[in-house]
């Protein structure tokens, strides 16, 4: 049961309600909404700012990944390239003392008297020798007449005249920059 002085103070409240305008309850109400908007937009833009920071570290730290994995793939290229050319020079060395021997073989006196036939079939075998070795790039180092390089030239003998290459004991190759064999050479004799 209702007594009628609790229900009195009721309706005084709702009185007391009623007689506040519509603006200031509107007011107050858009204040602790702009309030509460205030706050929550501040910890958005917190959150943002900070989800953009975390992005910024990831995509430099993804940067410096792709970068590192460039160059290391770069470098392991270069290595390819670099073993496959050390791989290639040492084949080219092992069969220039085939090359030499069918030289000296050319070069020995009695070469002029060989059968003519066999002469002209391993002059032929020489010969494609040679051209394998060019078509690897391989080039002669005949030094005669020049100055002595110690990068080019391993001296046999050296009169100490002068640094001029005065005979080719052994030809030198090369391919490219890359030295295989010096050639063998007597320095300042005449």
């Amino acid at each position: 049961m209702v007594n009628k002085h609790d229900k009195h103070e009721h309706d005084d409240d709702i009185e007391f309600t009623n007689e506040i305008p519509d603006t200031i309850e509107s007011e107050l109400e858009d204040e602790d909404i702009e309030e509460l908007s205030a706050a929550k937009v501040k910890k958005l833009r917190d959150a943002l700012k900070e989800a953009e920071a975390a992005k910024r570290d990831a995509l430099e730290a993804l940067a410096r990944e792709r970068a590192d994995f460039l160059n290391a793939r770069k470098r392991l290229e270069e290595q390819k390239v670099s073993d496959m050319e050390r791989v290639t020079a040492r084949h080219i060395e092992a069969i220039l003392p085939l090359a030499d021997s069918f030289e000296m073989a050319m070069q020995d006196p009695k070469w002029q008297s060989a059968d003519e036939v066999w002469r002209k079939g391993v002059e032929g075998i020489y010969a494609q020798l040679t051209t394998i070795l060019r078509a690897y790039g391989v080039e002669e180092i005949m030094p005669l007449g020049q100055q002595f390089n110690p990068v080019e030239h391993e001296a046999l003998t050296d009169s100490g005249t002068n640094d001029i290459v005065a005979a080719v004991l052994q030809k030198g190759y090369r391919k490219g920059a890359t030295i295989i064999r010096p050639a063998k050479v007597a320095v300042g004799t005449s």
